[in-house]
């Protein structure tokens, strides 16, 4: 008992209680970015005109306009920059759209900065944040607690519906620098597709593009994170695909109350009666290394675990346009 007590003021205890101050200090402080922006968009900022055009006569039947679908990946909390996503998420998106010639690709979205700015370009920290992004272990550990924040902020009913739309307005921008988004009578199939924290920024962005573009929506989770409370009323489907070797994808279950089962009237558990929400397994998968949802080690049978997920990804029933019911 005297040694447990001894520990309780020693060093390791303050360093210890100190880490906890300052994660806490750090929470309380995140929304304020969100707050600045809101208060600096202009109301063509906060609404952009980037809706789907009107039909025309003069429209072609080019490469570039038969392109009705838009895969979108959005990446997890080990992200810094728009631009910054690992080879094998980069493979796994060009691949799932390269094998639909009605589809193109979308990579570049930073999910947690509501303007889609990454923490090594124009911000007063952005030297610190490049530093850290290049260095290994507790250094780089602080990208991953700055970015868990957004995802909290993206769950909050305070804040939430300030950030996530500020995520769908860049959505939308980076669909149409994809490809000229078509006429409005022509109904879109977008596909959004997350792992770890990104789910949840995924999620909370849906019901703000159901209001911009004509789609079709829905979101596929790569042993994502999230809340029970956003988005689920408006996708047409969300499907959480699962490994059964990555715990971190139980962490939402848990620490979100609007996802346990007797949360009967969260808008989790109305999809999930409903037939719109499903969790799907998809092999021996851990969160993410080369036995992730993109690695290239092979299981038992020679199939590395990238095609695993290919495998479950293509064969969900998202990849027609149908009018919701």
């Amino acid at each position: 008992m005297k040694r447990v007590f001894d520990w309780l003021h020693g060093t390791t205890f303050k360093l210890l209680g100190l880490a906890i101050f300052i994660f806490l200090i750090w929470g309380t402080l995140a929304p304020l970015e969100t707050i600045i922006w809101w208060l600096s968009q202009d109301e063509e900022s906060i609404n952009p005109d980037m809706s789907q055009p009107e039909a025309t006569s003069d429209d072609s039947s080019s490469g570039e306009a038969s392109i009705n679908c838009y895969v979108i990946f959005l990446p997890g909390v080990g992200s810094y920059d728009a631009d910054n996503l690992t080879d094998r998420e980069s493979k796994f998106v060009n691949r799932v759209a390269d094998e639909r010639p009605n589809c193109v690709a979308v990579e570049d979205i930073f999910p947690f900065s509501e303007a889609n700015e990454g923490l090594v370009g124009e911000r007063i920290f952005a030297p610190v944040w490049d530093w850290i992004s290049q260095s290994d272990g507790a250094a780089y550990t602080l990208i991953n607690i700055r970015n868990i924040w957004r995802i909290a902020i993206s769950a909050d009913h305070r804040y939430g519906p300030v950030y996530n739309r500020g995520i769908a307005n860049t959505i939308v921008e980076r669909m149409n620098a994809a490809s000229s988004l078509p006429p409005e009578n022509q109904k879109l199939n977008v596909v959004l597709m997350s792992t770890s924290g990104g789910s949840q920024v995924a999620l909370g962005a849906v019901s703000y593009l159901e209001d911009r573009i004509n789609a079709q929506i829905n979101v596929i989770s790569l042993g994502g994170v999230f809340s029970g409370s956003h988005g689920f009323d408006e996708a047409d489907g969300v499907y959480h695909l699962y490994g059964t070797n990555d715990w971190i994808d139980n962490i939402g279950s848990i620490v979100f109350p609007s996802r346990w089962r007797w949360a009967v009237t969260s808008p989790f558990n109305r999809a999930r009666r409903q037939g719109r929400y499903q969790a799907i397994e998809t092999g021996p998968h851990e969160h993410d290394g080369e036995r992730g949802y993109f690695g290239e080690a092979t299981t038992e049978d020679g199939t590395t675990y990238l095609e695993l997920t290919l495998n479950v990804v293509d064969r969900l029933p998202i990849w027609s346009v149908e009018n919701r019911s």
